[in-house]
């Protein structure tokens, strides 16, 4: 079939110019980013630093004043948020969702070992509890 192309060992038709392309045959969008906002939390005030990391498809500056507003906040940043840390995101280029989505815990872990208290998600695994044990 001429125009055909061959994926994953499959002939398909070439995409009609009438139908518009799958979402799946669309490149993904490099619009999403990792962001930073420092905090002033009560359990830590003047001891440590503390940073909220975060990802979105918005500008930083935007989803920080979503935040703050409430609009689909995280309350550590609504309520103890100050202001957005240029200096640990300004650096990282606009990335896919799924790029955004390694990135957002790898840069909250590279944060906390540094020393600072950090909000946010890790790919570090979560400690377990060891059971007591009932002497009979």
């Amino acid at each position: 079939m001429p125009g055909a192309r061959r994926r994953g060992g499959i002939l398909k038709p070439p995409p009609s110019l009438d139908e518009p392309r799958a979402a799946a045959e669309r490149p993904e969008a490099l619009h999403h980013r990792v962001y930073v906002v420092r905090l002033e939390h009560p359990r830590h005030p003047g001891t440590r630093d503390c940073y909220y990391v975060g990802m979105t498809g918005l500008l930083p500056q935007e989803r920080f004043e979503n935040h703050k507003a409430g609009i689909k906040c995280a309350g550590v940043v609504r309520d103890f948020g100050v202001e957005l840390a240029y200096e640990w995101f300004d650096e990282i280029p606009p990335m896919t969702y799924g790029e955004a989505a390694q990135c957002e815990p790898t840069l909250a872990d590279e944060l906390r070992d540094r020393g600072y208290v950090v909000f946010g998600p890790t790919n570090r695994p979560r400690p377990t509890r060891s059971r007591r044990r009932t002497h009979k």
